[in-house]
């Protein structure tokens, strides 16, 4: 059996059911364990968490991961009981349906099933199609609109009930990696800053952000009330070493690598070499990601914010993003929370990385 230590914090969050908009499940377990390590901690109008440690020092570091996630969004309910939903998030359509789901209503969890004509019941022309999104519908077996609303209500979100669980030593699986891992690894960071001797000369906030998914929201507000000198996005990216991913299109990336360092337009040159030159005083693997434009992360908000931020990326190399079923190497996972304890230490009062 897989007996990889996995941290109590990191296994809460991956079973915390949010999707954008909808995270209070993830803020609890945000809240459980980071809250106590922080000297200042707060929430906003958004539902970021943020977390601050040495509040009067300099430079001011902020670190962002999201705890929001893919969902479902119930819309319309027909006669017979069967929920129509959009997507909340970028959703691949070929892997919705046959999923078990759970609905989060305001009496607790409903258990459903999305559901589509079977393959038996579709000419050849159909089967050779990809279902439009009202093509399909979650089914909790009732058999009509009444039953249906007493159990849940439009405007109610699910998600895909895909637990965690880890397949091999230390390479698991979950529904929602993206950005769970992100949201552990800055939280964490700031655990371990608490707990270390070491005099930390950076004011450093760790952001657990929300609506990331749907537009980087809750990024943007949270960086424009912190006012960062420097601030670091964490969040997955794509693992190519698997079938099907051509490396001269997508770059080479692999699980077990360690994390991916971001260069390119979005990105502070100096804080990528000081993310460099951090990997290697500690002795970690790392992997070189180059990206000509805004990222798809947090850090594209980050960088704009105000009059500007030196901004940095890392991120934990995943496969199978935004499937049901992403697997991650979690000593990736552990690696980037080792490196950014050491780029936080590394900070010296007065460099705020302009160049």
């Amino acid at each position: 059996m897989p007996n990889y230590p996995v941290p109590a914090f990191l296994t809460e969050l991956l079973h915390a059911r949010s999707p954008s908009g909808y995270e209070s499940e993830a803020q609890v377990v945000f809240d459980k364990y980071v809250k106590p390590a922080s000297e200042v901690y707060a929430n906003d109008a958004l539902g970021n968490r943020i977390a601050t440690l040495n509040p009067s020092g300099d430079p001011v570091l902020m670190l962002a991961g999201h705890l929001d996630e893919l969902g479902l969004l119930i819309t319309y309910i027909n006669d017979a009981g069967f929920i129509y939903f959009e997507t909340i998030g970028g959703h691949d359509r070929t892997v919705i349906s046959g999923r078990r789901v759970n609905i989060q209503s305001a009496t607790g969890i409903v258990k459903g099933v999305t559901g589509k004509r079977a393959i038996h019941l579709m000419d050849e022309a159909d089967r050779k199609k990809v279902p439009e999104r009202h093509e399909m519908w979650i089914d909790i077996g009732v058999t009509s609109k009444k039953e249906a609303l007493e159990r849940v209500s439009i405007g109610d979100a699910a998600t895909y009930d895909h637990e965690f669980e880890l397949i091999n030593g230390s390479i698991g699986t979950a529904r929602a990696f993206d950005d769970k891992v992100g949201a552990y690894i800055v939280g964490e960071t700031l655990i371990r800053l608490a707990a270390a001797k070491t005099k930390l000369t950076a004011k450093v906030v760790s952001v657990g952000t929300v609506q990331e998914e749907v537009g980087v929201r809750g990024a943007t507000t949270a960086a424009h009330s912190i006012n960062p000198h420097i601030a670091i996005a964490v969040d997955v990216g794509h693992a190519t070493d698997h079938p099907d991913c051509d490396n001269r299109k997508y770059g080479e990336f692999k699980l077990g690598g360690g994390p991916m360092i971001c260069r390119g337009a979005n990105i502070n040159p100096k804080i990528y070499q000081k993310l460099v030159a951090a990997a290697k005083k500690i002795g970690i693997p790392y992997q070189i990601e180059a990206d000509p434009r805004a990222t798809g992360t947090d850090a594209r908000a980050l960088q704009l914010t105000r009059g500007g931020v030196a901004t940095g990326l890392i991120s934990v190399p995943l496969r199978y993003m935004h499937t049901p079923s992403e697997m991650v190497d979690l000593e990736d996972v552990e690696r980037s929370v080792q490196l950014l304890v050491e780029f936080a230490q590394g900070l010296e009062k007065g460099d705020y990385a302009h160049w």
